[in-house]
């Protein structure tokens, strides 16, 4: 997406900060350490995912705090406390259009105070700007830059922190309350920033599991003693804004987050110049570990005015670290934030270089695709809770659904993932679990306990499915299918084992079930093709259920021609479509069957039978016998419609 004026020397100096810093990066002795980093989706793959992500968590978010929301005041309370706190003073900006000020920006180990008396602190003094001006500077848009060098300090190699403190004071003053131009009042605008970032580096313990004895030893020796370790990262590129705007602020009334920013005086008659010292372009990947290897830190500054609507945009976005405080936020901060920013990384990225027509087609196109996940989730619900014959139904791929939701939910657990991936995925095994009960019979025999607590729990299959030809059809379907997928299972096994590496046994087959189910789970979908072929029928399918899904495959295959992906990925994307094609061939091929049941439990048969029986229920005193009865009922016929 094309970015305006202002926004455009933040993402330049990116590109400047990923060139001109590679030297950073090579810190060997924590490259080893370090998990090498897996095969990462592409940028509009990876926002296509997280704004699925973003309208599944607004609509839990909604949810959950609908149960907390606090009922509103009555017109009479709300109408008193309106009514003594009295008119509202509005406060004027301390910077009208047109004011001269200059822009001091210091440097400080202190995040609270500066050392004004120590001038090498002083990164950067513009002097002579204009408020309001959007016209000047080099590009004519207003926008000042400027570079330079810090010296690595010790503290700050030792994983201390260091903050930039931004000035802005009416023109020829100082910030500084010693100097003889200090600020009239101390009315200035003041906004401090922490310059490096800690994040944590993770240490590889993946190893091989058929290496010898000897490898593993040695490879257990040599990470005995490393830790994850917190270590201090640095980004170069920094913008100092400054918002240009002469809204009359009454003092307890701006909205939050705005409220951290505007800072009244006089009694609340005049409020500050509002400074905000944004990075919301500084991408997670460019920053780099400060130690040894770096003497030298390079920093650049780009100053710029910037309006109330992206300001609000930008405001908005960093208050979200503040959503740790509350109940759902607790758990989503505590979900692999590293991740998040690898999320957030794609996002600011597809916003950068994304076609505008093209971005807002998939944010689109990503709606309909929650969307149609919802309905088929509620049709699948339903389609199970009014079912009432498994005449047709393959019993054995609902077993089996349970053991690859199961998979699925221990690998994700196993893996660092995101809070909402873990919720649906428990979502998903709770409806396979839940849908077991409808396709058989549950029995629980509390004499013969397990460990002398849980009773005995065996399962007998229901009447319509075991009195029919399903069960037979079912049961030589998967014999098929195990020809087909455990020689694959074996030859992912070896293949897994020999040139993978993981944490352990339990981690490898978590690993390689997921991977298998993962490549050919497609193929579970057969046994129904070869059941509906067996019964040539297919009303007892859920057809409203698998629309939906199969909508989604086809958003997806759009994306596999949009997206840069790889070809097995896009392979994958086709693999579904295929079984979906044959169930509409049989579709059209048994599209007339009247002996066989739809999901409602109904059969055409059923359903001829009792319009006769309630045809015949009309006509009960007379059964209709023998050419002597037709005169009768023409004469009826004639004095009703005398009548």
């Amino acid at each position: 997406m094309s970015k305006s004026g202002e926004d455009q020397p933040a993402a330049e100096g990116a590109v400047i900060a990923g060139n001109g810093n590679a030297e950073l990066a090579q810190n060997e002795g924590q490259n080893e350490q370090q998990q090498p980093p897996p095969n990462q989706p592409t940028r509009k793959e990876s926002f296509f995912a997280m704004t699925k992500s973003l309208i599944l968590r607004a609509l839990i978010i909604y949810f959950v705090s609908s149960f907390f929301r606090r009922p509103a005041p009555d017109a009479a309370s709300q109408g008193k406390s309106v009514a003594n706190a009295g008119p509202k003073i509005t406060a004027w900006n301390y910077f009208e259009n047109g004011t001269d000020f200059d822009l001091h920006v210091w440097l400080s180990e202190n995040p609270d105070e500066v050392n004004f008396q120590q001038k090498s602190n002083l990164l950067w003094l513009q002097e002579d700007l204009t408020y309001g001006d959007w016209t000047s500077g080099v590009n004519r848009d207003g926008i000042y830059t400027h570079s330079l060098k810090l010296k690595t300090s010790q503290h700050l190699m030792n994983n201390g922190s260091v903050y930039l403190h931004a000035f802005v004071t009416r023109s020829g003053m100082s910030p500084d309350p010693k100097a003889p131009n200090y600020a009239t009042n101390g009315h200035m605008g003041h906004q401090q920033h922490q310059l490096n970032k800690f994040k944590k580096l993770r240490v590889n313990r993946n190893y091989n599991l058929l290496a010898s004895e000897k490898e593993k030893l040695e490879h257990e020796l040599k990470h005995a003693n490393l830790k994850d370790t917190i270590v201090s990262h640095w980004h170069p590129n920094l913008t100092v804004n400054l918002v240009v705007d002469q809204t009359n602020w009454a003092e307890g009334s701006v909205p939050p987050p705005l409220d951290d920013y505007v800072k009244f005086v006089d009694g609340g008659k005049t409020y500050l110049p509002i400074l905000f010292v944004n990075d919301y372009w500084n991408l997670q990947r460019e920053y780099q570990p400060i130690n040894e290897t770096t003497p030298e830190l390079e920093l650049h500054l780009t100053f710029q005015p910037l309006g109330m609507f992206k300001w609000q945009l930008y405001a908005a976005k960093q208050m979200k670290n503040k959503w740790a405080g509350n109940m759902l936020g607790e758990l989503m901060a505590a979900s692999q934030p590293e991740e998040s920013d690898e999320d957030q990384d794609s996002l600011k990225e597809t916003l950068l270089d994304t076609n505008i027509y093209l971005l807002g087609i998939t944010v689109a196109v990503s709606i309909l695709h929650s969307v149609f996940e919802l309905l088929a989730f509620k049709n699948d619900i339903q389609f199970w809770n009014n079912r009432k014959s498994l005449e047709g139904l393959s019993v054995r791929s609902v077993f089996f659904g349970v053991f690859q939701s199961l998979i699925i939910l221990l690998y994700v657990l196993d893996n660092e993932t995101n809070f909402m991936i873990r919720i649906s995925c428990f979502v998903g095994l709770g409806i396979e679990v839940w849908k077991i009960h409808k396709v058989v019979d549950i029995n629980y025999d509390h004499d013969q306990k397990i460990l002398g607590v849980l009773p005995r729990i065996s399962f007998q299959d229901k009447g319509s499915y075991s009195e029919s030809s399903t069960k037979d059809y079912d049961k030589l379907a998967f014999k098929y299918l195990g020809w087909a997928c455990f020689p694959l299972l074996v030859a992912y096994f070896v293949y897994s084992l020999i040139y993978n590496e993981h944490k352990g046994w339990y981690s490898f087959v978590l690993n390689m079930l997921y991977g298998y189910l993962l490549t050919f789970g497609f193929i579970l979908m057969t046994p129904q093709l070869f059941i509906n072929y067996k019964l040539k029928s297919v009303a007892h399918m859920p057809w409203r259920m698998m629309t939906y899904k199969f909508l989604n495959t086809f958003i997806d295959d759009i994306f596999a021609f949009v997206i840069k992906m790889p070809t097995m990925y896009r392979l994958g994307c086709f693999r579904d479509d295929i079984i979906f094609f044959v169930f509409l061939y049989q579709r059209w091929q048994y599209r007339v069957d009247l002996k066989r049941v739809n999901e409602f439990g109904f059969s055409g048969e059923m359903e001829q039978q009792h319009a006769a029986q309630k045809l015949e229920g009309k006509t009960a005193n007379g059964a209709i016998e023998g050419p002597d009865a037709a005169p009768a009922t023409k004469k009826t016929a004639a004095q009703k419609k005398q009548d």
